[in-house]
């Protein structure tokens, strides 16, 4: 025989949530962030200085309160170069790639040029001197596309995507430890790369589509 239900538990049980007590959501309703914006620094301490960066050891108490060692990679940011030739084929223009051999990654890489800013230097004086250095191309419209963290998690890297037009080449002028191959094609073709997993590089992945998206959207 089923054991009888007792009344106390026939009862219907209380709902998990309604439409009244959950939180609300959508593009008319803001984030809510703490109220502080910066981690409070604890202590600070260099634990590696390189030539390009420098490793810290920091005891931080975040914005949400919470108290932790972070260790962190410092550098002083970079510029990054997609320059394009648009003076043959406006609806395909052609877009200047290096492919170079990335010993921390133990392959070539197909990439845009780009290189880090000097201490007291202007970004964009750093992207044209790097532009010259790495590829010996010139150019007299520049426009910033974009600046972004490349690894947030521990890297204090920033970098700047400059967009170059009206292109000229000359000779480049590559530090000793360069072994730099320029790369000339179609943004088609660099579209095509990256969408067959054939190109590799944060920086150029971001670069040509955002370019593409900018272009088609009438933004540039």
């Amino acid at each position: 025989m089923a054991a009888k239900t007792s009344r106390k538990s026939r009862k219907t049980a209380p709902a998990l949530s309604s439409a009244k007590t959950q939180p609300k959501v959508g593009p008319d309703k803001p984030i809510s962030r703490p109220k502080s914006s910066k981690a409070k620094v604890l202590s600070s301490k260099v634990v590696f200085k390189g030539k390009v960066f420098s490793v810290f050891r920091d005891e931080v108490i975040e914005p949400g309160g919470s108290k932790n060692v972070r260790e962190v990679i410092r550098h002083n940011g970079s510029v990054v170069i997609l320059a394009v030739d648009e003076s043959k084929n406006p609806s395909d223009p052609d877009v200047i790639l290096e492919r170079q051999y990335r010993y921390a990654t133990g392959q070539f890489l197909l990439e845009l040029p780009a290189g880090r800013v000097e201490p007291g230097e202007a970004t964009l004086a750093a992207a044209k001197r790097e532009m010259i250095e790495e590829t010996g191309y010139r150019a007299k419209r520049w426009t910033l596309l974009t600046k972004y963290f490349a690894s947030p998690g521990f890297l204090g890297e920033w970098m700047q995507i400059y967009l170059a037009r009206d292109i000229r080449d000359g000779n480049a002028q590559p530090e000793d430890d360069e072994q730099i191959e320029v790369v000339r094609m179609p943004l088609s073709q660099a579209l095509a790369l990256a969408s067959q997993n054939k190109i590799h590089d944060g920086k150029t992945l971001i670069g040509l589509m955002l370019y593409d998206r900018l272009r088609r959207d009438g933004g540039l």
